[in-house]
């Protein structure tokens, strides 16, 4: 199995340091052979004990998981520029 669930209880923004940390640890460590042929594999998300969906990999990848991740990063964008922070679209789309 390649997902592993991470203790979520972070704090601080040092525990979420720690645990975006521990991320890219356990991404670097995936070698490519067990991810290769993964766009026909059958993957299901459990939302709630009785409410789950069931996508192939590549379905998964370009139709859940990449829209998920870019509306959540939006997100934060938006927030944070909301606030004051100082970002702009080049800490959104990093370097060229």
């Amino acid at each position: 199995m390649l997902f592993r669930s991470l203790p979520d209880g972070e704090a601080s923004f040092d525990e979420l340091q720690t645990r975006i940390s521990a991320a890219l640890v356990y991404l670097k460590s995936l070698k490519p052979e067990q991810i290769d042929g993964s766009e026909d594999k059958t993957v299901v998300m459990q939302f709630s004990p009785t409410a789950s969906r069931e996508f192939k990999g590549q379905a998964f990848l370009t139709g859940f998981a990449l829209p998920n991740f870019f509306f959540h990063t939006t997100t934060a964008y938006a927030i944070l520029r909301q606030y004051g922070v100082e970002i702009g679209k080049r800490d959104f789309m990093g370097p060229r």
